[in-house]
């Protein structure tokens, strides 16, 4: 499936992030894990009036059985069919494969996510800048992560090492990549904290927005207190303007299904629709409350009028 006629409220990255460097909130880029989830993100929203960022990446692919374009299809079909008119973006979240990422582009992502973190400084540089050629030749945005993201579940990356972001390294990659936004480690984590307690490093987010301007994204958000978030977002000159949220909505659709572990799609197509129903609403509800007390990006929309 190739989409050649978007939306006019599917917009890039670059914008939805600009305004929310510029106005001081972030917008949430929800993992629903599941095609089916991807409606309750919108709807909720669309309720909040919250500009919004949709994604799914190249492990949840393998571990869920997600295919990319039945996801992108869905993402288009619901902004459509239930006239949802927030500012939105579908996003490819951690991906290391080229033509996983070509495949995104062809079915309608208009962002992408390479991630080389794992690889040396100049070589991440390397494979990152023949990502952004590519994409931004497609009109596709690209965000990078540099540094490395701890983890506890291994499902957006591969090991549980963390490095943080130096701040001139962050300076000397953006102006070589020309990527989109960045993403970075100053002290928060993929997954859950089973141990060590999250703590964002402020003073290493200030250094490196005093050394470049692209928006500054935060991954590992679920489980990290709101006041941290929000003062990670609030810093002088804008900070973090992308928070990924993923795992408290696969805790919250697990629980209601009173399941210990992962559901796959074929599993989801098998429920009867109300069990669907309620598991949808309760991550609509998720993804509001973090819209409102985690991100402050509800009636975020406006300010792209």
């Amino acid at each position: 499936m190739k989409v050649n006629i978007k939306p006019n409220n599917v917009s890039s990255l670059t914008k939805l992030l600009a305004v929310a460097t510029q106005n001081q909130f972030a917008v949430g880029s929800f993992t629903p894990r599941a095609t089916k989830m991807v409606a309750p993100i919108l709807r909720a929203a669309q309720e909040k009036k919250s500009a919004v960022i949709v994604q799914t990446s190249e492990r949840e692919q393998e571990r869920y059985g997600i295919n990319l374009a039945e996801f992108s299809r869905e993402f288009y079909r619901v902004i459509q069919e239930e006239n949802i008119t927030i500012p939105a973006v579908l996003h490819l979240d951690h991906t290391k494969d080229f033509n996983v990422i070509a495949e995104a582009i062809e079915v309608g992502f208009t962002s992408v996510m390479i991630d080389a973190s794992e690889q040396p400084f100049n070589k991440n540089i390397e494979i990152t800048k023949k990502v952004v050629e590519y994409a931004h030749s497609k009109g596709v945005t690209v965000e990078a992560e540099l540094g490395k993201i701890g983890t506890t579940d291994f499902i957006e990356t591969d090991v549980d090492e963390e490095l943080f972001t130096e701040p001139e390294e962050a300076k000397q990659f953006v102006e070589e990549t020309c990527i989109d936004a960045l993403a970075i480690s100053i002290g928060t984590s993929h997954g859950v904290y089973l141990v060590k307690n999250p703590k964002i490093d402020i003073d290493r987010l200030m250094e490196i927005r005093a050394l470049t301007s692209v928006p500054l994204v935060l991954h590992g958000g679920s489980g990290t207190p709101s006041e941290m978030i929000k003062n990670a977002i609030r810093i002088p000159n804008g900070g973090i303007s992308k928070v990924n949220i993923a795992t408290d909505l696969e805790h919250m659709m697990i629980k209601t299904l009173n399941r210990e572990i992962h559901v796959t799609e074929k599993e989801w197509s098998e429920l009867p629709t109300e069990t669907l129903t309620l598991v949808q609403n309760a991550v609509q509800n998720v993804v509001k409350e973090k819209i409102e007390n985690f991100l402050i990006s509800s009636d975020s929309a406006s300010y792209y009028d």
